[in-house]
């Protein structure tokens, strides 16, 4: 009986319609290429952030809900969260600065502050996939935990300008505005703390819809027409940050809030520029309006102008969210890349020039007799530090092989046949040129190191 079970299922099977293989919408495979691409611009951001002094960290893709919820505004929607088989409710990670401050509250303890650290990593929204914007996708964040000064502030910005000069990024600007000017807004707008939110939001919109946009929606959110138009008047005010701050203090003279702000700024500014951080590479914006929740003083965005893909990344600093977790206010400021904006960016302007291949050089493999050469060969080039690979597929002719690194990326190529070992050398090929020369085995690591650019 047992034996008719199986053989019915085994018929409901083959005959069961195979299931179509294809990618959840908003996710992607990479192919290696990709991936090569990937893993270099990491490791050049990956190297600005510990020239700094950041140190790497991680944490789950995995957190309570409860400890994401009520920190994203509006945009909490955008959670994956579901229950799990315990009967847990559990949400993905939407970015990696709330994990990070649960991160804090529970290893406070263990912590050197001012903690600087750094976290490249996925993270998920439900939201809907378009160009540079996707539903999996990796940030590269470094913040500053444990001190409210602006050096601070300074510093991540200084970060956020030299990881995009590492990858060649042009024409690209961090706008930099206040959480307290915003607030300064709603209230020379005569707008109530509880509906301030709105007037973040129209003034967030200045760059997509205009000043009559803007104005619009302030009165439709109860704003006066007459302090709508001030608003637009004000935040429409652009030039060096010194020039916009004069105005700001002269318009919001009355508001304490403003003058914290701009007392804040004023730091930040002179610290940048004690840094050296080319001033075309930041601007004053009074039209930013980080939506997160959590910020509470300076916000930052950072924009290129073609193509037009949105932010490549923000942050600022929410001295209020680890006091969430932990009971105990814990200031805190940080930025945040976007790898996938960054790499789609770089590609379409021709920005990295990377190898394809992961693989340095080819060892070809001349016949069966000669196997054993080719092999102590690649042995002895892994060992100086050149990334080798043996071709492992037998019976093939050079040509093939040859074509196989082309194919691959490869820089170089080697032939090591009956002829070259009678003579103690090697043939390596240029696969970009393919010239070829022969160099004495002995001299076959040097050659190649000193044309890869590596140090022995």
């Amino acid at each position: 009986m047992a034996e008719n079970d199986s053989s019915n299922q085994e018929s409901q099977a083959t005959k069961s319609p195979r299931r179509q293989a294809q990618v959840l919408k908003g996710m992607r495979d990479f192919l290696p290429e990709g991936m090569i691409a990937r893993q270099r611009v990491v490791a050049l951001l990956r190297d600005v952030f510990e020239r700094h002094g950041f140190e790497p960290i991680d944490t789950p893709a995995l957190e309570y809900y409860e400890a994401l919820a009520g920190k994203y505004g509006e945009d909490e929607k955008l959670i994956y969260h579901f229950e799990d088989h315990g009967g847990r409710e559990i949400g993905l990670r939407y970015d990696l600065t709330v994990p990070l401050a649960r991160f804090v509250a529970v290893h406070r303890n263990e912590l050197t502050f001012p903690f600087k650290r750094y976290h490249i990593g996925p993270v998920w929204r439900a939201d809907r996939p378009q160009k540079g914007r996707y539903r999996e996708f990796w940030q590269c964040d470094a913040d500053i935990v444990g001190t409210r000064s602006m050096l601070a502030d300074a510093d991540v910005v200084s970060i956020v300008i030299e990881s995009l000069q590492s990858v060649n990024m042009p024409n690209f600007v961090v706008h930099i505005n206040h959480r307290k000017l915003l607030e300064s807004f709603a209230i020379y707008a005569g707008v109530p703390a509880d509906r301030a939110g709105s007037v973040y939001r129209a003034i967030d919109k200045l760059g997509k819809i205009g000043e009559s946009g803007v104005v619009a929606e302030l009165e439709a959110s109860g704003v006066e027409t007459t302090a709508a138009g001030r608003i637009v008047e004000l935040v429409s005010t652009s030039g060096p940050p010194d020039v916009v701050m004069s105005a700001v203090a002269e318009r919001l003279s009355g508001i304490e809030l403003a003058r914290e702000a701009l007392d804040d700024l004023q730091q930040l500014f002179n610290f940048l520029a004690e840094l050296g951080a080319p001033a075309e590479h930041y601007e004053f914006d009074l039209a930013l309006a980080r939506g997160l929740e959590y910020y509470t003083g300076p916000v930052f965005e950072t924009m290129v102008d073609e193509p037009k893909i949105g932010s490549l990344g923000g942050a600022g600093r929410y001295d209020g969210l680890i006091g969430m977790f932990s009971g105990q206010d814990i200031p805190a400021t940080g930025m945040s890349l976007g790898l996938e904006r960054i790499i789609d960016v770089a590609e379409e302007l021709h920005l990295l020039n990377f190898n394809t291949s992961v693989a340095e050089v080819l060892v070809t493999v001349y016949d069966a007799e000669h196997t054993h050469e080719s092999l102590a060969l690649a042995a002895r080039l892994r060992r100086a530090g050149i990334r080798t690979e043996v071709y492992v597929e037998e019976g093939r002719n050079l040509g093939r092989q040859h074509q196989y690194a082309e194919r691959r990326g490869m820089p170089f190529s080697i032939v090591l046949g009956p002829e070259e070992a009678a003579r103690g050398d090697a043939v390596i090929r240029d696969i970009g040129t393919r010239e070829q020369v022969s160099v004495s085995l002995d001299g076959v690591p040097g050659w190649l190191m000193e044309r890869l650019g590596k140090r022995p």
